[in-house]
């Protein structure tokens, strides 16, 4: 077909062939074109050689030259239990018509075969710069394993490679018990606090929730991303920019529980003085989380403990270099945090080598990459204690796996290819926010993604499935497209990058069945009706969020609860109930209680919120919901959300604590009997106890 002379559709056409929508509708329904300078800046992020308009008819004829030159795609994707093929662009009429073929399993089996090219089913063909194209299909032995196998094709002109990703089409769903009825609590790690903590939760007191709930009869304990952030310079707290998804928070640790302390004279005396006892009680009183601080207080440990661990020759220090060997990238992550803390600003400016990462001995503090290399293993260690603890039998982690990391990070550092570096990600303009959002993190690069066989992404998924029962998936629109903002532009401005969800989709089936853990996709707000009905086909559970399911309809004020779904009051970006209850109208406040009384509860009187709070909770529990997720700060009618997006430092998002300590909320009588009806309504008992009937519903 001939190139039409217009230049914007040379761009568009060339948009489309990488995988970029010239145009989107928005939450209005209106169609949104996306402009000229914002196209040419994401296909140039992409790869593509256009740096102006001028540029864009002949990389639209090098790019479809480059992708039917190429034999075969990097990525392909077979279903278990299905055929499984891949489709050949080959030149017709070329000499040597015959491909041999190497298949490596992920288990070391070695297969080879050959085949004559005339013998396998065409497709399709294309003429691309006057040359004819056949599409033909290689079909490859049937039952293959689940797993990562290495394809090699052998022709003529060359040798190909391609991954090849087998895995059953639906994601683990089987958990808890014999009905897969869940039910389980939700706080923020640094918001749930005790007596001994240190103005903040740690994993010491998510494994005490943990025994809690298991005596309750839940099965899932959930808490926002638990991954590393800067605490100091640079400085940013929130769990949703992560200095990296493969490794986790030493925030989180409770520095008393340490195996080292007990025979490091130098921790113990920093521990034992008055002034830092008195520290730890100032912490303690504060409303708020204070990371430097708390930070900075648990450090003052945690170093002197590192070098009573490396000036000795225990079996602990042995079992950390173990570990250490086989976890080579902590090893690399350590030095970096090391050389961060030198430069105390972000890697984009750090010195050209240390950019292009190369570091050197003398680039460093060893005793500072000693300590982080130290509190890694600590967290390993008691993550995997706490996962033990879960298995034993208990109430599962309910993790959270977040959208980006931050630009100044170790991954954008150490995996930069696989991030799109001058673009952030954000999301168009909608009734919320008029201007679109940028979230200021950058996205993953969907090719090179593809080139590397998903290596990064595969183990940052890992790092957080080893540990737990469920993991939520922030966005999970991000595996079908991106949102993508060029350095420079407002966010209004953004185009929407599709991803290859298929494969995401089957790393997703693959690695839950390999760790049996439940995926839960967040799809709140504006969502194409094709993401659901994908997650739906591959059993990615969605999320029911009581405010978000509202419809006029003064009847079915609710709109029915799916079975493949995790249910619940709000997220920590919502309100809680009792702000959300407030807020609302006399007439929504009459149709939900009206809708309530007809599904069975008992007539609600208009002004008791705890009362409207317990009905709805046992609306969500009774339900055929997979998953039902109880926010703890509800059971107390908080009206303070964790987070409020579009707001900065300005508001104390990330750092407000319950108002209860565990104490006392843990013994609260209507909090138990709340937790006990969703328990009763789930199907459960609790922990001891012989199965309860469920309440009267009147």
């Amino acid at each position: 077909m001939s190139l039409m002379a217009d230049p914007i559709q040379f761009l568009h056409n060339l948009a489309r062939l990488c995988g970029v929508q010239v145009s989107y509708r928005d939450a209005t329904g209106r169609r949104q074109v996306a402009e000229p300078e914002a196209l040419l800046a994401v296909l140039k992020s992409l790869g593509a050689p256009v740096a102006k308009m001028a540029d864009v008819r002949q990389a639209l004829r090098e790019q479809k030259q480059v992708r039917w030159q190429c034999v075969c795609e990097p990525v392909v994707v077979g279903w278990s239990g299905e055929h499984v093929s891949v489709k050949l662009r080959l030149p017709a009429g070329r000499p040597g018509r015959t491909v041999l073929c190497r298949l490596e399993l992920e288990n070391g089996e070695v297969q080879c075969w050959s085949s004559a090219l005339t013998c396998l089913t065409l497709v399709r063909t294309a003429v691309v710069e006057g040359v004819l194209y056949e599409v033909r299909r290689l079909v490859l032995p049937p039952g293959l394993p689940w797993g990562y196998h290495r394809l090699t094709l052998t022709l003529a002109a060359g040798t190909w490679e391609t991954l090849l990703i087998v895995a059953p089409r639906e994601t683990y769903v089987s958990i808890g018990e014999a009905d897969g009825r869940l039910w389980g609590v939700f706080l923020p790690l640094y918001a749930l606090h005790a007596g001994r903590s240190w103005g903040a939760g740690d994993l010491s007191d998510l494994g005490t929730l943990m025994r809690w709930v298991r005596e309750l009869g839940g099965h899932l304990v959930g808490t926002l991303p638990l991954l590393a952030v800067f605490l100091d310079e640079p400085f940013e707290p929130s769990p949703y920019v992560p200095v990296s998804r493969l490794f986790w928070n030493e925030f989180y640790l409770d520095v008393t529980a340490i195996p080292e302390l007990g025979q490091c004279a130098a921790a113990l005396e920093i521990l034992n003085a008055p002034g830092f006892r008195d520290e730890v009680a100032s912490l303690r009183s504060l409303p708020l989380v204070d990371y430097r601080r708390g930070m900075a207080l648990k450090r003052a440990v945690l170093e002197p403990l590192a070098k009573c661990c490396f000036d000795g020759d225990s079996g602990r220090l042995r079992s950390l270099m173990r570990w250490a060997r086989t976890h080579p990238a902590a090893c690399d992550y350590a030095r970096f945090r090391a050389v961060a803390e030198r430069q105390r600003v972000g890697w984009p400016v750090w010195p050209e080598r240390l950019r292009n990462g190369v570091i050197d001995e003398g680039d460093y503090d060893p005793a500072v990459e000693r300590y982080h290399l130290y509190v890694q293993w600590l967290l390993h260690e008691r993550l995997e204690a706490l996962s033990a603890q879960a298995r034993d039998p208990g109430p599962g982690l309910y993790l959270d796996l977040p959208l980006g990391v931050h630009s100044d990070g170790y991954d954008t550092w150490r995996e930069r290819a696989n991030f799109a570096l001058d673009i952030s990600v954000g999301a168009p303009p909608d009734p919320f926010f008029d201007q679109g959002q940028d979230w200021g993190f950058p996205p993953l690069h969907p090719e090179r993604l593809r080139e590397q066989g998903y290596r990064y992404y595969i183990a940052g998924l890992r790092h957080h499935l080893r540990h737990a029962a469920a993991l939520r998936l922030d966005h999970v629109m991000g595996l079908h497209r991106f949102f993508w903002i060029p350095r420079g532009m407002e966010a209004r401005a953004g185009v929407y990058v599709r991803y290859p969800a298929t494969e995401f989709y089957a790393i997703l089936a693959l690695e839950s069945h390999r760790y049996r853990t439940l995926i839960i996709g967040e799809d709140l707000g504006t969502v194409p009706g094709y993401v659901r009905q994908t997650m739906a086909r591959h059993k990615v559970q969605r999320m029911y969020i009581l405010p978000f399911e509202r419809q006029a309809d003064p009847v079915r004020t609710l709109r029915s609860i799916p079975s493949d779904a995790l249910a619940a009051l709000n997220t920590h970006d919502t309100p809680p109930f009792a702000a959300f209850w407030e807020g609302q109208s006399v007439t929504d406040r009459a149709a939900l209680r009206f809708f309530l009384h007809r599904q069975g509860w008992p007539e609600l009187p208009p002004d008791e919120t705890g009362t409207v709070l317990r009905a709805c909770l046992a609306h969500l529990a009774a339900s055929r919901a997979r998953t039902v997720l109880v926010n703890l700060e509800d059971l107390w009618l908080e009206t303070k959300p964790q987070n409020e997006p579009g707001t900065g430092h300005e508001r104390p998002n990330w750092r407000r604590k319950a108002k209860y300590a565990f104490e006392d909320f843990s013994v609260m009588p209507h909090i138990l009997e709340t937790l006990g009806e969703i328990n009763g309504l789930r199907g459960g008992m609790a922990h001891g106890q012989e199965q309860r009937d469920p309440p009267d519903r009147g």
